[in-house]
């Protein structure tokens, strides 16, 4: 299949309540939109598919720069795919995994092949995984009874929550986790500390909970190598988030790691994905695609990747419920922003002499 024009668009997607990047919020989420038309020859009918490209960096709602999580910056990425949409027209769609391989920026390596494996059909002939896991978190603008209403209205179908931790006071979390198990003693607690704790303080924390009632904890302490330390001293298994963000990251077994909590938008390429999850698996490590706060079409495209990739786990994926919009995808909000809608930012498409060539290139290999 041949490249026959890439158009892409910018995004700003208002939240309705601050969504946390680690102990930081946000108000919106902003982002692009990489469409392409592809053909297996020039004037056939063709193939039309969009990705979302968003590395999860920028300017918090106190403005700061977000700390810990893509490396690239939305001007980069946008800069990089401006400049490489001329490049890509008139090219096999193999080609968008040269450049995906080629791209010091992992956002890029991914949109870029996942746009590959949509082109590919890859995504349609699999059901997206629909389950996902609750996040629960202390709202820094609006009232407790968010979080307690949410906790109230979940299904007896939901076996697990996520409940960001190290945010506020210890007293705090412990009460929000022992009153979501006096609501739901059923539930099992997935706890994100993403790096909030000292050594001790991890350790203060978790001797003050119900062990048998917690999956893992992730990054808990400041220091990642603390965390084996952590796992001696208390006996809770943990999971890797930021850990997986380091450029040099290998993946290494270690006494007590029990997850990964794979990012795509944060990691790199399909393949990069499914060869540490395949790497990670082989000891018994259990990988669990999360989401980097993605629109409804970035969510819809990871819930396809975890039913591929890791068809045992519930991915998650719950953060779509602090968005005003949808975009591209329904998810089924009351407001919903069409491509059409979006600001374009560059477009590229083969003329009539290019699609010429390309035809008789083509007949001439036949």
């Amino acid at each position: 299949m041949i490249l026959t024009s890439l158009n892409l668009y910018q995004y700003r997607l208002p939240l309705d309540v601050l969504l946390p990047v680690g102990k930081q919020r946000i108000d919106h989420r902003a982002g692009l939109v990489l469409q392409a038309c592809a053909s297996a020859n020039v004037g056939d009918e063709y193939k039309q598919v969009e990705v979302e490209i968003a590395p999860l960096s920028g300017i918090d709602v106190d403005e700061q720069v977000f700390v810990g999580f893509s490396r690239e910056t939305l001007a980069q990425v946008q800069t990089a795919l401006t400049e490489l949409l001329p490049q890509l027209g008139g090219q096999h769609i193999d080609t968008l995994l040269d450049y995906a391989e080629q791209s010091p920026y992992p956002s890029l390596a991914f949109g870029l092949s996942l746009l590959h494996a949509k082109l590919m059909g890859k995504l349609d002939a699999i059901r997206p995984q629909t389950a996902t896991v609750p996040l629960i978190y202390h709202p820094s603008d609006a009232g407790k009874d968010l979080h307690d209403n949410k906790i109230a209205a979940l299904g007896m179908h939901v076996h697990s929550v996520k409940v960001k931790v190290a945010q506020t006071s210890i007293e705090d979390e412990l009460s929000l986790i022992y009153g979501i198990l006096r609501t739901r003693p059923d539930l099992k607690l997935r706890l994100d500390a993403n790096r909030g704790f000292t050594l001790e303080q991890a350790i203060e924390f978790a001797a003050c909970l119900p062990l048998d009632t917690i999956e893992y904890i992730e990054e808990p302490c400041q220091n990642p190598q603390d965390n084996l330390e952590f796992y001696q001293a208390i006996g809770m298994p943990y999971a890797l988030d930021e850990s997986l963000n380091d450029p040099d990251y290998q993946f290494a077994m270690q006494n007590g790691l029990t997850a990964l909590v794979i990012k795509p938008m944060l990691l790199g390429s399909i393949e990069k994905l499914a060869n540490l999850i395949d790497t990670a698996q082989s000891y018994g490590v259990r990988c669990i695609i999360s989401s980097s706060l993605e629109s409804s079409l970035g969510i819809s495209d990871l819930a396809h990747l975890a039913a591929i990739l890791t068809p045992d786990e519930i991915p998650g994926l719950d953060t779509l419920s602090a968005f005003n919009q949808d975009l591209i995808v329904s998810s089924g909000k009351k407001h919903f922003l069409s491509l059409a809608q979006l600001e374009p930012v560059a477009q590229h498409a083969i003329d009539s002499t290019q699609q010429s060539d390309l035809g008789a290139a083509k007949r001439e290999e036949n």
